[in-house]
């Protein structure tokens, strides 16, 4: 059986070969008429795009590389899958690599990318505790797009979330409802994340006339253990707290524990001073599962996703483009649990 060429396309759509080029590479200004009538006939001919080939003689790529370092991250994998989605609906396919540290193994994943002539790179930025970027990935001649849970102090094109936003949202939403007693559970020391949002915490409370005090942030390992204990000891310490905002979903987990071992439940009615109001920082489908279903401020992961392959492919396109840093904040998606 003859192979279908671009030729016979050409000749079936009643267009020129050059015409079947561009609608294939989505350039040029042709009309949907034609480019409809050019789709019917790869379609009635069953005719297979060489992407690879093409890109070839163009001396171009459709391949852009994703690194991602942790597959147990539910916000990474929430982004990855956002810009896969985004980035195939604009024609371009996703090399993935996931290095297992950040010396060799990231020299080897860069180098594959670049023998499989990928376009760009987009880094899922996994450490929390570094302000940078690993040294190869800031060295990357490939045109890049870092993706951060934090703040980083860096001048590539980054993407990022706002945690202190996300923290003072939070923390405002619980003064209106009339809590004074507010506390913040889980986090370890030296964590950006939770530093972030330590600081929109102690910016709410002071703008609202409020005290933050230090041993309202309890810092522990992630852990619903860890997390169980000292909420424990912080709420046999002060009876008065009426409000956790919690770092994590394991924090989540390991408050309610904590709560229920004082005696407390988890709800919203202030008035009610054995109930305990609950506040996350990303959605929780396998703890909302149950009841009481959870309060949170949304990770925005899906737009965050969608901004970052959205800034690759404007880079690509326009490689003298200005740096751009690309800072979200979440929505606060009020439940029963606050």
């Amino acid at each position: 059986m003859k192979k279908v060429s671009i030729i016979d396309v050409a000749r079936e759509a009643g267009v020129s070969v050059s015409t079947v080029s561009l609608v294939l590479r989505q350039k040029g200004k042709i009309s949907e008429a034609t480019i409809e009538k050019v789709h019917a006939a790869i379609t009635a001919l069953g005719y297979v795009h060489n992407v690879a080939a093409a890109n070839l003689r163009a001396n171009t790529s459709n391949l852009i590389g994703l690194i991602l370092r942790d597959f147990s991250d539910s916000f990474s994998i929430k982004v990855m899958a956002s810009i896969v989605q985004e980035l195939e609906k604009q024609g371009f396919m996703v090399f993935l690599g996931q290095p297992l540290n950040d010396g060799e193994h990231l020299e080897r994943c860069l180098l594959s990318f670049k023998q499989q002539g990928v376009a760009g790179v987009i880094y899922l930025a996994s450490n929390t505790r570094h302000a940078t970027l690993p040294a190869l990935i800031r060295q990357c001649p490939l045109p890049l797009v870092a993706v951060s849970q934090s703040l980083l102090d860096e001048t590539c094109n980054l993407v990022m979330r706002d945690n202190r936003q996300a923290a003072h949202l939070a923390t405002r939403y619980l003064i209106e409802r009339g809590h004074r007693n507010i506390a913040y559970i889980g986090g370890t020391e030296g964590d950006r994340i939770r530093e972030q949002r330590l600081l929109g915490f102690r910016s709410a409370m002071t703008q609202n006339g409020l005290v933050f005090r230090d041993e309202s942030a309890p810092a522990c390992s992630d852990d619903t253990q860890a997390v169980s204990f000292a909420t424990r000891q912080l709420l046999e310490k002060n009876n008065t707290i009426t409000a956790l905002l919690c770092h994590s979903p394991d924090a989540m987990l390991g408050s309610i524990s904590g709560i229920h071992h004082v005696g407390r439940t988890v709800g919203k009615d202030v008035f009610l001073t054995q109930q305990v109001a609950l506040v996350g920082f990303e959605d929780m489908l396998h703890v909302n599962l149950t009841s009481p279903s959870f309060t949170y401020v949304s990770s925005a992961s899906e737009e965050t996703g969608r901004q970052a392959a959205g800034l690759m492919i404007r880079k690509l396109k326009e490689p003298e483009l200005q740096t751009q840093r690309i800072t979200l904040s979440g929505q606060l998606i009020a439940r029963e649990s606050a």
